[in-house]
């Protein structure tokens, strides 16, 4: 299973299920579960569906801002996208993993839950 590593305030609000899409400046092909890990953490939180890619526009931005509650004005990418995230579980206690130097998107994990 692959870990996304995010920021800790937008990692509570995705497993909390209220942020279900999480912008990016670049789009993804991965699908399925991944894990939630909170940036500096060295823990994955839970597990999301990593279920979709979408290319964002101004306009779809506005209309999805319930979606992401990310401003328009905070982000600094060419061409954003939204992965789209749903079927949430937040783990009873944090996993520890083993966190590779330079990894700053994508950790890769080990079985279910973290190694």
């Amino acid at each position: 299973m692959d870990g996304l590593v995010i920021k800790p305030k937008w990692a509570d609000m995705i497993l909390s299920g209220v942020k279900t899409w999480e912008i990016r400046g670049s789009k993804t092909h991965k699908r399925g579960t991944i894990g939630i890990i909170k940036s500096g953490s060295g823990l994955v939180y839970g597990t999301v569906e990593l279920m979709s890619c979408v290319p964002l526009t101004m306009y779809n931005w506005e209309i999805n801002k319930d979606k992401h509650h990310v401003s328009y004005a905070d982000i600094d990418y060419k061409a954003p996208y939204a992965w789209v995230m749903g079927n949430p579980i937040i783990y009873p206690e944090p996993i520890p993993y083993k966190h590779p130097q330079g990894a700053v998107i994508w950790v890769k994990l080990g079985g279910g839950k973290g190694e």
